[in-house]
């Protein structure tokens, strides 16, 4: 039996998440139905970590068994012809018996886009943040720094998740600017459930002046969710990359 790796990127705006739901519309459903059609075979696929409803991914990590014998080319020509227009297999290889997306994976790379214009986007609303109120790029570049190395993030996760160790490292931060949008990005060996995104509401707080850069520090280690900024939307948040 192979095991097959597979790139996926996806519009998370179509869909209610990667993971399997009842009489939802997901990502991993889609992925499982387009397969069965090549295939003819059941198959539950593996992946490097959910996304939310909203999110989406230029390079989420799939994994499945089969017994076909198609070219890893045709396999996934054949897959991608079975899938809607908002989710597109990008690479397929064979790899060992013995990996896994999730756990295998050394690390991960997000982006989250904010639209800092005056009005926002009409057609790019579902896939960006829209923050009207004019944000300091130079001072949120200074704050972005100080998540860098190894930290307990204990207060940039959900509320009530159940990770016991919330200790990470974030080996690279950027933002950059294109016009009126700000991309923060941030590669890590791991990520926290909605840690990214409570990263940016913070970030976000440290643009409107609400905090200073060199406020960061003392808010990670308070280790409390109540210092953090807020939540921000999952639609402006991209699974990028995973390591191996």
């Amino acid at each position: 039996m192979r095991n097959i790796k597979m790139i996926v990127e996806y519009d998370g705006s179509r869909y209610y998440g990667l993971q399997k739901q009842p009489n939802k519309e997901t990502v991993q459903s889609e992925i499982e139905r387009a397969i069965k059609e090549v295939t003819s075979e059941e198959v539950t696929i593996n992946y490097s970590g959910r996304t939310d409803a909203g999110v989406s991914a230029y390079g989420q990590v799939v994994s499945f068994k089969t017994n076909t014998n198609l070219p890893v080319d045709k396999l996934c020509m054949a897959i991608n012809a079975h899938l809607k227009k908002s989710i597109i297999i990008q690479d397929v290889e064979d790899v060992q018996e013995d990996f896994h997306p999730r756990y295998s994976c050394k690390g991960k790379k997000y982006m989250y886009v904010i639209n800092n214009s005056k009005y926002g986007s009409a057609i790019y609303r579902k896939n960006e943040y829209h923050v009207p109120q004019k944000l300091d790029v130079e001072k949120m570049k200074k704050a972005i720094k100080y998540f860098e190395g190894t930290h307990d993030f204990k207060g940039f996760k959900a509320s009530g998740t159940s990770n016991k160790d919330s200790v990470r490292t974030i080996y690279e931060t950027q933002i950059q600017t294109k016009d009126d949008r700000i991309y923060i990005i941030l590669r890590g060996n791991g990520f926290l459930y909605n840690m990214v995104r409570i990263i940016t509401g913070t970030l976000i707080d440290v643009g409107l002046g609400k905090i200073q850069p060199k406020d960061i520090p003392n808010i990670i280690e308070a280790k409390d969710r109540k210092k953090a900024g807020k939540t921000v939307p999952p639609h402006g948040l991209y699974l990028m990359e995973v390591y191996y």
